[in-house]
């Protein structure tokens, strides 16, 4: 809808500096038009892309009670879900360890500045990959693609017109909901207004906003239901795993199949009765031994409790050097320490003298940092039997806080940990890093609960802040966070029913957004040549929001927020124009985490990114000067009720992974290269809709670890073939001498690097069994077996130290097993090679997949059934895609679609 004159369309936020003209004139599209001539890039293509990482340590959120190893690219801290993981892009071959990432050096093509985007020469960060450096011909590259994203387009414009068609026979015309009651959730936080349920204003609101619910797709008449598929039994190790783990988990009261249920009238109210039994309060402070202390300036001091605590938490991270040694975590820290300081008596020495601590730089936390190292290696010295009596007696005490009842229904809760007193880590450049997290007091924590259920009592001597009896909210208790004044929710868990209402709500308005995305391209298209500059720049913005997967933006409070940006507040230095028409995006996104992306688009949207930078405009003004989220939002609203900038993300992906997914045929190849097949498809998707990452700083170790396990395998294949020779010499005629060689990549250093890596796992096994056996004879009430005994189990280990260097003398590899034969042996070699080409798949597919998020898209932004109507198709075991934690998140898309074999997004 455009404006009836310039001055009714201002300036979407106020600006110190430069703004744009109302109006496009015509000689300055003339002017730009005849500047950007040229040979043009295929359009819609990023040819080097991904976020960055940075290497801040960051806030995790705790998991099981435990933190998680800290990363600079995690996920951001979030009550709303309970964590969960990739089972295919967080499984390594080795549990990660904390990598330092190299710094990134600089090319020799950077070295013409003014070519390069401002926020890259500030930050002198690395670049993430081209899609060339494979070594594949750019322009080849670049069409293909190309080609690929315009025809899954013509396809989604083609299909929103026969979706429209079907609808419109014999359907009554569906009254639209006006623009002004769309989902406020993606607007500037000044222009949102707050909920009146509970007065409280809320760091995300999807977990309140009404969930939609639709029935199951239904069943073709006189088709019987599909029978579930019979599992094969697990045999050994993971039998014995599997039932430890089924024993460990509640039983199930039957279950609420809420996407069969029809849809309720009115959504709003969550719930009808509610019971919880509260938060779990971190453990009160334990003082330092009294021989540990700070020392400043040379001198041990003594301090305050609190003030203990607090040099504590910056001793214990001494490690964490990325912190420690940044200048704003430092001051931050050292500002808030000696307010506390102040408030408790300050230091004071051996003979009880005051000792003003005035310097950062005279502070020594070394005998903490020292103390706290030792504490940590006594935690992992004990014992299996002590570690397997702290977890249950911690499970236990956690048990009663592990479920609410919802409406009568168990559901699990996802975080009812109150988090522990720390220092601030933030994201990026966050400029309250090293602020002190202060402990978080009962009568801070607002509990949420069922009129009639009984309120959890506080700690002894405390009492909460409030009591509410909000239905139409679904947290369970929140508190504010002194650090940016936010609210912090207790929910529940990801596969609860609210969550998984929330996620097929995400899903649905993106199959939604399918019937109108033909409609929104064409006007945007038009509006990119508008006169008014106001619907020029929506359409613009519109354009790299589809084409590009950039989040809209909000508006940030640069003195409390880190300057994180999105597309409608990307500013002048974000933005570097390369002719013809490749755009450079350099800029700190969601999380902080730098993203750089070189794309090339419409020759139409590079003119208009020209106007909008156009002097007197300069460094710090807004590119999108007359377009806020808001505004963008409330625009996209009268295109279908609920439609936001986000949910074009969502439905690119999904529906760009339903094209390709389509067009496979099942064909009968192995179970590897059929994940592989699904792998692929994600892989695009990731490409075409741009989800992509900056190779993992652990990647090569991973490869590395992963070619030494196919080495392996060849080694035992080489050492099986010589066992066929030991039983019967004459295969080696018969067979001919090449079938018996050693692997050229197997060199004699390798080989007894890997036979010292044998007798070591072989060790490590038998003292492991032993330990357990011990564990068992002590639960039985009998005597534990003697170290001698274990020393003569080591036996084992050291006779094969002797035959495999008797093997690498004699070149002779005698036959091993019960009645060994040349048809068992023979046997054994087909079942390794058939290993290693599993193995081999699967390092080409980690290899593909190192600049690729395939767990960002699978399990943010791919609607899940798609995932399990290919499983269906291929027959593949929907546990090779979704590890048990996304099983139970997607409970809703596996069970909703197992008896529909022609579903489509």
């Amino acid at each position: 809808m455009k404006s009836s004159s310039p001055d009714s369309t201002p300036l979407a936020r106020r600006t110190s500096g430069s703004a744009s003209r109302a109006k496009v004139s015509k000689s300055v599209d003339k002017e730009m038009a005849k500047s950007t001539n040229g040979d043009y890039a295929p359009a819609g293509i990023s040819i080097r892309n991904g976020p960055v990482t940075d290497e801040m340590d960051v806030d995790i959120p705790a998991v099981n009670g435990k933190r998680k190893a800290r990363v600079s690219t995690g996920k951001p801290v979030n009550y709303n879900d309970a964590a969960s993981s990739s089972e295919e892009d967080n499984k390594p071959l080795a549990k990660r360890q904390r990598t330092s990432i190299s710094k990134a050096k600089k090319d020799a093509s950077e070295s013409d500045s003014d070519d390069v985007p401002i926020a890259r020469r500030k930050s002198g960060g690395k670049l993430p990959p081209s899609i060339s450096e494979d070594g594949s011909d750019f322009e080849q590259v670049e069409k293909k693609l190309a080609k690929e994203k315009a025809h899954i387009e013509k396809k989604a414009e083609k299909d929103a017109k026969t979706i429209r068609a079907k609808e419109a026979k014999g359907k009554k015309p569906v009254v639209k909901k006006p623009a002004s009651e769309v989902d406020s959730e993606d607007e500037p936080i000044s222009k949102s207004r707050a909920r009146k349920s509970n007065g409280v204003k809320k760091e995300e609101s999807d977990d309140d906003v009404p969930m939609t619910k639709k029935a199951a797709a239904k069943k073709a008449n006189g088709k019987a239901p599909a029978k579930a598929p019979v599992k094969k039994p697990v045999k050994g190790k993971a039998a014995a795993k599997k039932e430890e783990s089924e024993e460990a988990e509640p039983e199930e009261e039957g279950e609420y199949r809420w996407w069969d249920a029809p849809k309720k009238e009115d959504d709003s109210i969550k719930w009808e009765t509610l019971e919880h039994n509260g938060v779990v309060f971190p453990p009160d402070y334990e003082p330092l031994p009294k021989n540990v202390k700070l020392v400043y300036n040379g001198t041990p001091v003594s301090l305050h409790v609190e003030a203990e605590e607090v040099a504590g938490f910056f001793g214990a991270m001494l490690n964490s050097t990325l912190n420690v040694e940044n200048p704003t975590f430092q001051k931050n820290f050292f500002n808030d320490f000696t307010e506390i300081l102040a408030k408790t008596g300050g230091a004071k020495d051996k003979d009880g003298n005051k000792v003003p601590i005035k310097e950062f730089s005279k502070l020594d936390f070394t005998r903490i940092f020292e103390y706290y190292q030792g504490k940590s290696e006594e935690r992992k010295a004990r014992s299996s039997a002590e570690k397997k009596a702290d977890k249950a007696a911690k499970d236990e005490f956690e048990a009663p806080f592990l479920y609410c009842t919802w409406d009568g229904r168990k559901e699990r809760v996802g975080n009812f940990r109150v988090e522990p007193p720390s220092l601030f880590r933030g994201r990026g450049e966050h400029p309250k890093t090293g602020k002190v997290k202060k402990r978080v007091m009962p009568e801070q924590i607002t509990i949420n609960i069922g009129p009639d259920a009984t309120v959890p009592t506080p700690p002894a001597g405390h009492k909460w802040k409030e009591i509410k009896h909000d239905n139409k909210a679904t947290w369970l208790a929140m508190w504010q966070e002194n650090i940016n004044g936010a609210y912090k929710y207790v929910m529940l868990a990801a596969n609860s029913t609210v969550k998984g209402q929330s996620d097929f709500k995400k899903f649905e308005k993106a199959r939604e957004l399918k019937k109108h995305i033909d409609r929104i391209r064409k006007d945007y298209q038009k509006e990119l040549k508008s006169e008014l500059m106001a619907d020029r720049q929506r359409a613009t913005a519109v354009y790299l929001i589809d084409k590009f997967a950039l989040r809209a933006g909000n508006e940030k409070d640069s003195e409390n927020e880190a300057e994180t940006v999105g597309c409608c507040s990307l500013k002048f230095e974000h933005v570097t124009l390369k002719p013809p028409n490749t755009v450079i995006f350099d800029f700190l996104g969601k999380d902080s985490i730098r993203f750089y992306d070189e794309v090339t688009v419409d020759p139409q949207v590079f003119r208009n990114l020209k106007i909008f930078k156009k002097s007197p405009k300069s460094e710090g003004d807004d590119i999108f000067d007359r377009l806020n989220t808001g505004q963008l939002n409330k625009h996209l609203a009268n295109y279908m009720p609920g439609l936001t900038a986000k949910v074009f993300r969502t439905y690119n992906a999904s529906y760009t992974m339903s094209t390709l997914l389509q067009e496979l045929e099942a064909t009968n190849t192995s179970l590897h290269e059929k994940i592989k097949l699904y792998n692929d498809c994600n892989r695009k998707v990731a490409i075409l809709c741009n989800h992509k990452r900056t190779v993992g700083a652990g990647h090569e170790a991973q490869m590395g670890k992963l070619t030494d396990r196919i080495k392996g395998l060849k080694y035992q294949k080489w050492r099986t073939k010589q066992m066929i020779l030991d039983l019967d010499p004459r295969q080696k005629k018969k067979k001919g001498a090449e079938w018996f060689q050693l692997d050229e990549d197997l060199t004699e250093e390798w080989i007894e690097e890997h036979q010292a890596f044998l007798v070591e796992e072989q060790r490590t096994k038998i003292t492991k069994k032993f330990e357990k056996d011990n564990e068992k004879l002590v639960a039985e009430g009998q005597r534990e077996m003697k170290a001698k005994e274990l020393t003569e189990r080591l036996g084992a280990a050291d006779d094969l130290a002797k035959k495999l260097k008797k093997e690498n003398k004699t070149k002779k590899v005698e036959a091993e097993g019960r009645t060994p034969t040349v048809e068992k042996l023979e046997a054994a070699v087909d079942k390794i090679d058939q290993r290693i080409t599993t193995m081999n798949l699967q390092a080409e597919d980690r290899e593909g997949n190192k600049e690729v998020a395939l767990g960002t898209s699978k399990i943010n932004y791919i609607d899940p059934r798609l995932t399990v109507v290919f499983a269906k198709k291929f027959d593949v075991p929907i546990e090779k895609f979704f590890s048990k934690t996304l099983r139970e998140k997607f409970n809703w898309a596996i069970k909703s679609v197992e008896d529909v074999d022609d579903w489509e997004f």
